[in-house]
């Protein structure tokens, strides 16, 4: 059993056949979805997702790229949304430098509102993180000594210093399709050393699929070969990665229950 702990299935990428998709990830194994919300005004259409399929849950929160023209939703709208039984995380929220640095503070704004939400309601905040290491990693630290919260720095390609931090921290670390690109062998590194019961894995689809469908529409089913690649950077097989993933999931996602009949280690 494998978790896709971070998808976009209301995406249009995957308007067209949407039941198919989520039937694929089901037939190879993947017990749990959760797809992810990137703005706050569009939460009732990733709800809409998660109430349709069983196996799909959802988060609620603004991606740092707009967090500019959500200013205004505070952390009480986040609570009073997250209360629906599907909803099972806060977020997406961070920091990215990637392409602009000129909404640098409103993201961070966004992000310490997102906190103070994970922090209230006890939800893991889905952190996404790119070309921001060091004011993350500050970030982190200020709000954590102001009270702990859980999170996970998703779809991570980010340094060694900024992993060990989120660790120390409490945090949790999950990767995407990148660990299984050709040039991606620093990143396998880090994974390599980060303690086990801290991973997850993911998707992020439609992006970054696996380096068997690289270029290609990611979907949550190729979550396997990730995985794969994870379990091979950890020494252990594809089964014992599958069982500490998961394991690891319904831990920081504990709002999710798991499938009926499933025993998860205390």
């Amino acid at each position: 059993m494998l978790v896709d702990s971070h998808c976009h299935l209301d995406f249009p990428d995957f308007e067209e056949e949407l039941p198919d998709v989520v039937a694929r990830a089901s037939a190879a194994g993947i017990a749990r979805l959760v797809t992810i919300c990137t703005w706050v005004s569009k939460f009732p259409q990733v709800l809409a997702v998660a109430e349709k399929f069983d196996p799909v849950y959802c988060s609620v929160g603004t991606h740092p790229h707009n967090a500019h023209e959500e200013l205004d939703v505070k952390a009480d709208k986040l609570l009073e949304l997250s209360s629906h039984p599907k909803v099972v995380a806060i977020g997406e929220a961070g920091l990215d430098y990637f392409y602009r640095q000129d909404h640098a503070k409103e993201q961070a704004q966004g992000l310490r509102t997102h906190i103070a939400a994970a922090r209230e309601s006890g939800l893991p905040l889905v952190i996404h993180s790119r070309d921001a290491d060091d004011d993350m990693a500050a970030i982190l630290r200020e709000e954590t000594g102001k009270g702990a919260f859980p999170f996970v720095l998703h779809c991570f390609s980010s340094g060694r210093k900024l992993a060990e931090t989120g660790v120390e921290l409490g945090g949790y670390v999950s990767f995407s399709g990148i660990l299984t690109f050709k040039r991606s062998e620093e990143l396998r590194q880090i994974a390599a050393t980060l303690p086990a019961n801290r991973l997850l894995v993911e998707t992020d689809a439609p992006y970054l699929a696996p380096q068997l469908w690289r270029g290609k529409r990611n979907e949550p089913s190729y979550v396997t070969h990730t995985a794969k690649v994870l379990g091979e950077c950890q020494g252990v097989d594809e089964e014992r990665i599958g069982s500490i993933t998961t394991e690891n999931f319904f831990r920081l996602f504990s709002k999710v229950p798991p499938p009926a009949g499933t025993q998860m280690s205390a």
